[in-house]
């Protein structure tokens, strides 16, 4: 994997939307997120050309989407593209991609939930990616961003050194819903839930293997697609999923998750990390079912399992670099991540 040049203070980098176009329609919310890029982290913030263009319009120009993309990856002056939010149909940018552009620019991709889409042709493109926060939700949260997402973008993106343990957060966890429409709720603290520790459902030892993975209902969209990973590609991995404020239920989850049985992927991974649910909610359900299709239906008792972790759509979030080695440790109850995703 080709690992993207780590940011400096001073650098310019360009916000995008290549999904849903909630920032041209809440330029306040928008606003917020740039501020703190550019006062905490000492970045100039520009927008490709067409980031700030309403819903409607985003929705009714995928092609644009993407040539923005490819357009913030070939400009010399930009180093680094975060995402303003996800979405739901990234998927319709697939066609207008240009891996050969990806492959010999590359630069750090920031962003989550639908913006697995992106991450996966970035993987495709053999090109380090990052799955976590992007502009709209932890760079804008409001009254300020979080401190554990602050050490976590310096970390990630900012440093060459190999990021190390991972540790949970303890300062308290929000999906809470503050109307972004609404200016004055921008400085109203959300409320924070107390962190609960992350659940390490089975496994023995030390496991590891390189990250990949993403948003669960997306990773749905790009099955049979040209950027889907076979189940070869998934040998000896550490997969990684979280789920949206969708909040599936249960059954449906159970079906997907059965799904990956049937490919096979679970027998190839070294082991599995999962996000924490939106609100928290069903994730005993989660927790029952993981067990029950991989421990008891495919005989697989002794692939790590590790859940409730600090990633995804709630907030604060840690990062997840794809095709970088990180390491699940069983007996101390450890994540790290083996490497950094940058030079």
């Amino acid at each position: 994997m080709i690992k993207p040049p780590k940011l400096n203070k001073g650098d310019k980098i360009a916000t995008i939307s290549l999904s849903w176009g909630g920032a041209g329609d809440m330029p306040h919310r928008y606003q917020a997120g740039k501020q703190q890029l550019q006062e905490t982290f000492g970045l100039e913030v520009v927008e490709t050309p067409h980031a700030l263009k309403s819903a409607d319009w985003i929705y009714k120009n995928p092609k644009a989407r993407a040539e923005d993309l490819m357009w913030a990856l070939q400009e010399p002056s930009i180093k680094a593209i975060i995402t303003n939010i996800g979405g739901e149909d990234s998927i319709r940018t697939l066609p207008y991609i240009d891996f050969d552009i990806i492959r010999n620019n590359p630069k750090i991709f920031l962003g989550l939930s639908d913006t697995t889409v992106t991450h996966f042709c970035f993987y495709k493109a053999g090109v380090v990616s990052f799955y976590g926060t992007s502009v709209l939700i932890g760079f804008a949260e409001n009254t300020g961003m979080f401190a554990y997402q602050v050490v976590d973008i310096k970390r990630s993106l900012f440093s060459a050194e190999p990021v190390g343990i991972i540790a949970p957060n303890t300062q308290g966890w929000t999906t809470e819903r503050l109307e972004w429409a609404e200016p004055a709720n921008q400085h109203i603290a959300r409320k924070l839930e107390p962190c609960g520790e992350w659940r390490f459902l089975q496994g023995k030892g030390k496991v590891q293997g390189a990250l990949l993975g993403g948003c669960l209902e997306v990773l749905e969209f790009i099955k049979g697609t040209p950027i889907w990973v076979d189940r070869a590609g998934w040998k000896d991995k550490i997969m990684f999923i979280e789920t949206s404020e969708e909040k599936i239920p249960p059954d449906y989850f159970r079906w997907i998750i059965r799904n990956y049985a049937a490919i096979g992927i679970f027998k190839e991974i070294n082991g599995l990390i999962v996000g924490r649910p939106y609100d928290n909610l069903y994730w005993q359900e989660y927790d029952n079912i993981l067990l029950q299709v991989i421990k008891e239906e495919e005989g697989l008792d002794q692939l790590p399992i590790v859940t409730g972790m600090d990633f995804g759509h709630t907030s604060p979030s840690f990062t997840l670099p794809l095709g970088i080695q990180a390491e699940i440790d069983i007996e101390a109850k450890c994540f790290s991540i083996l490497e950094s995703g940058v030079v």
